[in-house]
């Protein structure tokens, strides 16, 4: 089951709830009891570098198969 992490804006906690994904928009009472609380975004979702250009396959002549079938 995925964990989620929120923060509580009247108290400043985070705390995590583990939750299913169909409830990961729900609303989230923090352990003091607060209601009024937001979700974070994860590291690993926003991480990586989507502008960094691949990388050029090895064996010389590049294509589907290294080179050596394409012509």
């Amino acid at each position: 089951m995925p964990r989620y992490e929120y923060r509580c804006r009247p108290c400043g906690s985070t705390f995590e709830l583990n939750r299913p994904m169909a409830e990961s928009s729900a609303p989230a009472v923090c352990p003091a009891g607060h209601e009024d609380t937001v979700k974070l975004l994860s590291t690993v979702a926003v991480g990586g570098s989507a502008s960094a250009p691949a990388p050029a396959p090895s064996g010389g002549g590049g294509g589907c198969c290294g080179g050596g079938c394409c012509g």
